[in-house]
């Protein structure tokens, strides 16, 4: 077992402080300066609100974080409530404050677990294949027209997309749960729907993450499965695997944003997640 020196070794986005949490230089995002990635913003909710509200009878099956603002690199805290702590359901909301603002709210639903009902219902058959040597890498990105690569230019195509990722922990000290490591992979999302020949121009405002199950092990893969858009609105819909095979979805609604276009022709391997 990890100790707690080894994993503060580790990568992270925030360090916890009194009161909050520090994000740190791995929290940057592409967009511009001083914007965090929607990964660890939707990484730190989920974590706060599993650790304020989860229980092991019950399954986490969605969670949304709505994205009202850019998320800064200053001090950040989050506030948990509880909606409804029923028999069989339970509903929980986050708020992400920065500087007293609100920056994204969350709210994940819990069932508690059962056993399945009789019969049999129809499922899609979706396969999700690892490259080799995928569990000594952090992230690779593949797409129909090019192989799996550590470097997002060579994707810059019209092609379906696929990612896969070892999450980074959200907390430094602190090794992600299931749960968090679902989420936060599964950001990328709007990643692969709307990446194309002139790289991303489409900034999302969500994310909602619908699990069966919680993922097995730490290698977790993002498939896109559909893309529609009309006057500067996009909408993407994700499968999520890990070795296992599909364990959830995941969806994002996105609006254009074309004077902060994401060019990744020139840039090197991923930098952060």
């Amino acid at each position: 077992m990890s100790t707690v020196d080894e994993m503060s070794e580790r990568p992270a986005y925030f360090i916890a402080i009194d009161g909050g949490y520090q994000p740190t230089s791995i929290a940057q995002s592409y967009w511009g300066d001083d914007h965090l990635s929607g990964a660890a913003v939707v990484g730190l909710a989920a974590l706060c609100l599993e650790r304020e509200c989860g229980a092991p009878e019950f399954h986490p099956s969605r969670l949304t974080v709505d994205l009202f603002r850019p998320a800064r690199g200053v001090p950040t805290s989050v506030r948990v409530r509880v909606v409804r702590d029923g028999h069989r359901v339970r509903s929980a909301e986050c708020d992400v404050v920065q500087n007293g603002r609100t920056v994204a709210r969350a709210n994940l639903l819990q069932y508690r677990r059962s056993a399945a009902p009789p019969g049999e219902l129809w499922c899609p058959t979706k396969e999700f294949s690892f490259p080799s040597g995928a569990e000594e890498v952090r992230a690779q990105i593949g797409s129909e027209a090019a192989d799996w690569t550590p470097t997002v230019g060579a994707h810059q195509n019209g092609s379906r997309k696929k990612y896969f990722a070892h999450s980074i922990d959200v907390v430094s000290g602190h090794r992600n749960s299931p749960l968090v490591r679902g989420v936060v992979v599964a950001e990328a999302t709007s990643f692969v729907t709307n990446l194309g020949t002139r790289g991303v121009g489409y900034i999302n405002g969500d994310l909602t993450v619908g699990l069966s199950r919680l993922p097995v092990g730490e290698l977790i893969g993002v498939q896109a499965d559909s893309h529609v858009a009309h006057d500067g609105v996009a909408v993407g819909v994700t499968s999520l695997f890990d070795t296992a095979g599909m364990f959830g979805t995941g969806m994002i609604t996105a609006v254009s944003n074309p004077a902060a276009q994401i060019q990744f022709s020139r840039r090197g391997a991923f930098e952060r997640d």
